[in-house]
């Protein structure tokens, strides 16, 4: 299925990212399959990773930022390359959210928030928890971000069954599948949601 609108402007994404990248190869592969109306047009990585070289292979503008960034530098940086969606792709810091992107930053979590979130809750540790507590059910679900880990608004959630011979990893495989399925589709719809209230602004005419 392609994108629902094609008359609106593609979104200019930035791509958060810690580990393997897969989650922003994803993305890449849904734009160009026409899935998600959107140019991933920066990548921030948080360390030296496999993602970086991904992201390099893939000839997209790439910055290397250890740390915790601040709002104001998190802010230029957007301005900068004029981004109006920012993804999060297994980034395992807290990110501030700059004045005027509240309700722009996304994430993915591998469970079933409010279930196994909040800080340190990341790879397999998430999923060494549900199999831990005994659910018959994991996930994954798409939030928006705001500055407490994995507490924002959920947009969209997605189950599969924990299996009896399950192990962290396969547990993780499966549920990664289908976050190949719901992170472009979550997008694409905050895309269009956005693009929606940008329509909907009262326009403001300069005195005549």
């Amino acid at each position: 299925m392609t994108h629902k609108d094609s008359t609106i402007a593609p979104a200019r994404l930035c791509v958060m990212i810690s580990g393997s990248g897969r989650t922003l190869v994803n993305l890449h592969q849904a734009a160009a399959r026409k899935q998600l109306n959107a140019t991933i047009e920066l990548v921030i990585a948080s360390k030296p990773c496999l993602g970086v070289e991904r992201a390099r292979d893939l000839k997209l503008t790439t910055q290397i930022i250890p740390g915790d960034i601040s709002t104001e530098i998190l802010g230029n940086l957007y301005e900068e390359h004029r981004i109006d969606l920012v993804v999060l792709g297994g980034y395992t810091k807290l990110v501030q959210v700059p004045e005027g992107f509240e309700g722009r930053v996304v994430n993915i979590h591998p469970a079933l928030l409010p279930r196994h979130g909040g800080k340190g809750m990341y790879g397999l540790r998430v999923h060494e928890a549900v199999l831990s507590a005994g659910d018959a059910q994991s996930g994954c679900t798409v939030h928006l971000c705001d500055q407490e880990y994995d507490r924002g608004q959920v947009l969209m959630q997605k189950e599969c069954a924990v299996l009896g011979g399950d192990t962290p990893q396969t547990l993780a495989d499966r549920v990664f599948e289908l976050e190949c399925q719901v992170y472009p589709r979550a997008i694409e719809n905050l895309i269009a949601s956005l693009a929606s209230k940008a329509v909907d602004q009262p326009q403001h005419l300069p005195d005549s």
